[in-house]
């Protein structure tokens, strides 16, 4: 557990004449494994995350399409946050990008035990700040045919983290423009695309060209040439 979640969580909890103790947390403590649950594959997914460090406040959120596609979204934020308000802030990037895609079946995933109980109606919350946050998730969960919040490990949830972590890092002015962030997956060395123009022939990018215009491929060109092709015509626009 974080030291600096454990202090916001007691500063938000405080103890006065009408103090109860929690007992939402660790419901059973025998518990020592997990198994894992099965997963709608029609549903969409969604991983959100939060991050708070010296650097700055960032968050976030993953979508997760059925047949496996992700679209990543990061934000960084500019006014103040505690740890639990930040979970909040990716959880309802997160529930908007899915409202924009028209989805109907949606299973949210954090890392943030006390977001999702709250999302689960398992649990109050007398903070004024977390209070708003909780109104406002219930009334964007109504737009949904059917959704689910489910509590996952840390280390399940590192791509959310990363995202949140490089959005609270990046310091840049407002003005400047970041591309979406794009991975790619390269299955060789560098130094073996490098392609040399023969003397009088086409130009070294003459098909790749080619094939951004048309999508077609050199008549003899084999499977290892057609990669290799769709591979840097990638990095290539008109």
């Amino acid at each position: 557990m974080k030291a600096q979640a454990l202090a916001d969580h007691l500063a938000e909890n405080p103890i006065d004449d009408e103090y109860q103790p929690l007992r939402t947390y660790f419901p059973d403590k025998e518990v020592n494994s997990v198994e894992a649950i099965s997963e709608d594959t029609h549903a969409w997914k969604m991983f959100f995350d939060g991050s708070v460090n010296a650097k700055g406040v960032g968050i976030g959120a993953i979508l997760i399409s059925p047949t496996g596609q992700h679209y990543p979204a990061t934000a960084r934020l500019c006014f103040f946050c505690t740890n639990n308000t930040t979970e909040y802030e990716a959880c309802i990037m997160g529930i908007n990008m899915a409202i924009d895609q028209n989805i109907e079946e949606f299973l949210i995933m954090g890392d943030s035990n006390l977001i999702i109980r709250q999302s689960q109606r398992e649990c109050e919350t007398r903070d004024v700040k977390l209070i708003p946050y909780k109104k406002h998730v219930e009334d964007l969960n109504k737009r949904f045919k059917s959704i689910e919040f489910r509590y996952i490990p840390r280390c399940h949830n590192e791509l959310a983290d990363a995202l949140a972590t490089l959005a609270s890092m990046l310091l840049y002015p407002d003005n400047a423009h970041i591309d979406p962030l794009e991975i790619q997956i390269r299955e060789s060395h560098g130094y073996c695309n490098t392609i040399k123009a023969a003397p009088n022939t086409q130009p070294w990018y003459h098909d790749i060209k080619k094939f951004l215009k048309t999508q077609e491929y050199p008549e003899q060109a084999g499977g290892d040439q057609k990669r290799t092709i769709r591979r840097h015509a990638s990095g290539f626009f008109f």
